[in-house]
C-alpha cells in the first residue's frame, strides 16, 4: 500500500480565515487510487511547508502532495522550499501537470510547482485550487504506483 500525505500551504487557511477545499479533494483522490492517507496538514506557506515535508519523509511516507503556494505572488514560497529539500527533480511530472491544465486554464502556465524525490519519498507541488488538485490527480493517477515501486527499488520488468 502506498502511504501518502497532503500538505496544504495556505496562510489564510492555517490562520482559520477559511476552510481549505483542495486538501480534502486530494485526500479523497489519493484514497481512490488506493493510498493510505490521513487528513491534510494545513500550514502557512514557506518554511512550515519544509517542516511538514521533512516530517513526512521521517515518517517514511511514499508520496507527499503539497497544495498551494506555487504561484508568482510574493508569499508563494512552496516551490522554493521544496526545491531546497529535493535530492533530485523529476521535471516531467510538473511539466505534465501544467500541460494538462494549460488549455482550459491559461494561468496554469504561472504555476512554479516542482516535483522530485527526497530520500525515497516523491514530493509534488500542486496549485491550491480544486481544479489544480483534480488536474494533478489526473496526471499522477497513471504513474503513481510505478513511481513508488521504482523508489522502493523495484525493477523495470515488463516495461520494455
Amino acid at each position: 500500500m502506498i502511504r501518502a500525505r497532503v500538505v496544504v500551504a495556505s496562510n489564510r487557511a492555517a490562520a482559520g480565515v477559511y476552510a481549505d477545499t483542495s486538501g480534502p479533494l486530494l485526500v479523497a483522490g489519493l484514497r481512490e487510487l488506493g493510498c493510505a492517507v490521513e487528513e491534510p496538514v494545513v500550514v502557512p506557506d514557506g518554511e512550515p511547508v519544509g517542516e511538514a515535508v521533512r516530517a513526512a519523509v521521517a515518517d517514511t511516507v511514499d508520496v507527499v502532495l503539497t497544495s498551494g503556494g506555487t504561484g508568482v505572488s510574493p508569499t508563494d514560497r512552496t516551490p522554493d522550499v521544496t526545491r531546497d529539500l529535493l535530492d533530485y527533480e523529476i521535471p516531467g511530472i510538473a511539466e505534465a501537470i501544467r500541460a494538462h491544465s494549460r488549455d482550459t486554464v491559461p494561468t496554469a502556465a504561472l504555476s512554479r510547482g516542482v516535483a522530485g524525490v527526497v530520500g525515497r519519498t516523491l514530493v509534488v507541488n500542486l496549485p491550491g485550487s480544486t481544479g489544480g488538485a483534480r488536474d494533478g490527480l489526473a496526471v499522477l493517477g497513471p504513474i503513481l504506483a510505478h513511481t513508488v515501486d521504482q523508489l522502493r527499488g523495484g525493477d523495470h520488468q515488463g516495461t520494455g
